[in-house]
């Protein structure tokens, strides 16, 4: 298999996070993977509010999350492992993630992410 890129914390752009993040349906990932702190089985987001999203697009998620320095993903077995990489963003560019989330969290009752009543540590 071959490695899964992983952006050091000093090769973080905001112009992917802010892309990775544009995404609806990325942004509810990871807010949930931060909501969870590790998340072991990729489709169990797949079902978000009244939407399944379909395990090839659920992939492509995973991988803008990851590239885009969100997310890091480690193999065990046949099973990923994805953590939130949120204190290596927040000290790269501070405030960042929290105003993306807060402005999902204020659209509306559509499924979007709130963001978590503390900060993950």
């Amino acid at each position: 298999m071959r490695p899964m890129f992983h952006p050091a914390p000093e090769d973080l752009q905001a112009s992917a996070i802010l892309h990775a993040l544009a995404d609806p349906n990325r942004a509810a990932i990871f807010a949930n993977i931060m909501r969870a702190g590790c998340v072991e089985a990729c489709t169990s987001l797949a079902a978000l509010g009244d939407r399944v999203i379909p395990k090839s697009s659920l992939s492509n998620h995973f991988k803008v999350l990851r590239e885009a320095g969100l997310i890091r993903s480690e193999r065990h077995g046949i099973e990923m492992r994805n953590h939130a990489r949120w204190d290596e963003v927040e000290a790269r560019f501070p405030g960042l993630l929290r105003s993306i989330l807060n402005a999902y969290a204020g659209e509306g009752p559509r499924g979007e992410p709130p963001l978590p009543a503390s900060d993950p540590d």
